[in-house]
């Protein structure tokens, strides 16, 4: 039994069989991959040449050389004997062939970077600057694409491949997608499944760029959520309160990396002693019911040196080492495998 599937014994003739058909099998690849790789150097742009690369990347999805010497086929053999029409098609094939590809192998890089190499190619049209929608093919196929990445999400919610690709598709859109709709997806994918550290680096993406922009203010959207419009377009009439999701996450799963570095990012270095405090007492809480919770633990001891750190002067410094020390020996007995860690960090609170 191997990863859940049952070996299946066979006799001496079933294996040189299956012997010689292997045989078979890499010698047709290597007389295929040699065939593409001499028109490649050749600059051969024809049909054949393509249909060639589609045979070997069947076989071989990982093969990222002739992934571009597809692409050079497209832009200096098919794309300018093209018109616009044929173009899209042209594209429209390319992303099912890829799409087929990806059932098969949905974490490949070069499946998924073709895929964009492929909408940022599509032709403007059908309408032009006078008349119609110049940029129609363009919508449809973006819009396309972001209902085929939320459909692979849906297949496996952390594939972090496709969670990168979704950031690329929503930062090209022709219609920009609010990212307050993209900060409920996150919230959606995350109450599924609190582990999903790809849904949680999302969230941490789309809220800085609400931060930035000055969408949401930073402390009350971590606080309160957001208010008016905003909040409603996000948490859809929920009191939901960003630290609030997180406190759920961890007392739904105290031994899950995912969060523990979210709320990390989220404290951030430390300015604001009051939310350290809080979350200190919260964190302190729960691990009294997971006394054997290392990220409890790591957690704590981060949290007490930057108030060390950032707040000395108004802090009791003496019995923050004292809890920092002890955590830290409980941390030797729980996780040994990261001792002299754990030992630096003792010298670093013991200069303090």
């Amino acid at each position: 039994m191997s990863h859940g599937v049952r070996r299946v014994l066979q006799n001496k003739e079933a294996l040189e069989a299956k012997k010689l058909k292997d045989q078979s099998k890499i010698r047709d690849y290597i007389t295929l991959t040699s065939d593409v790789l001499n028109r490649k150097k050749q600059n051969d742009w024809s049909s054949q040449a393509f249909q060639l690369t589609t045979e070997l990347l069947q076989v071989n999805p990982e093969f990222y050389t002739i992934w571009n010497y597809r692409r050079r086929i497209l832009l200096n053999g098919i794309i300018p004997q093209s018109t616009p029409e044929q173009i899209r098609d042209i594209l429209a094939e390319e992303l099912s062939m890829t799409m087929a590809a990806l059932k098969v192998h949905p974490k490949v890089y070069w499946i998924w970077n073709h895929r964009g190499w492929c909408l940022d190619n599509v032709p403007s049209g059908p309408g032009t600057e006078q008349e119609g929608d110049p940029r129609g093919w363009e919508k449809g196929f973006w819009d396309r694409e972001l209902f085929v990445v939320e459909k692979m999400l849906d297949a496996d919610p952390r594939n972090f491949h496709a969670w990168s690709y979704r950031r690329i598709v929503l930062a090209n859109m022709p219609i920009p997608k609010p990212l307050t709709a993209e900060l409920a997806y996150t919230t959606r994918k995350i109450e599924a499944n609190f582990s999903n550290f790809s849904a949680w680096h999302q969230r941490s993406k789309v809220l800085s760029s609400l931060w930035s922009k000055g969408e949401l203010d930073s402390n009350k959207s971590k606080e309160e959520g957001a208010s008016g419009i905003l909040y409603h377009e996000y948490i859809s009439n929920s009191s939901l309160k960003e630290f609030d999701l997180v406190h759920n996450a961890m007392y739904t799963d105290p031994y899950d990396q995912s969060v523990w570095i979210y709320h990390r990012w989220l404290i951030g270095s430390g300015d604001d002693k009051d939310i350290l405090e809080r979350e200190i007492e919260v964190i302190q809480s729960l691990l009294e019911e997971e006394s054997g919770s290392k990220w409890c633990m790591e957690s704590l001891v981060h949290y007490k040196r930057l108030l060390l750190s950032n707040h000395a002067s108004t802090t009791d410094t003496s019995t923050l080492k004292r809890d920092c020390m002890g955590l830290l020996r409980r941390l030797l007995e729980v996780d040994p495998s990261r001792r002299a860690r754990y030992e630096e960090i003792e010298l670093e609170i013991a200069r303090l």
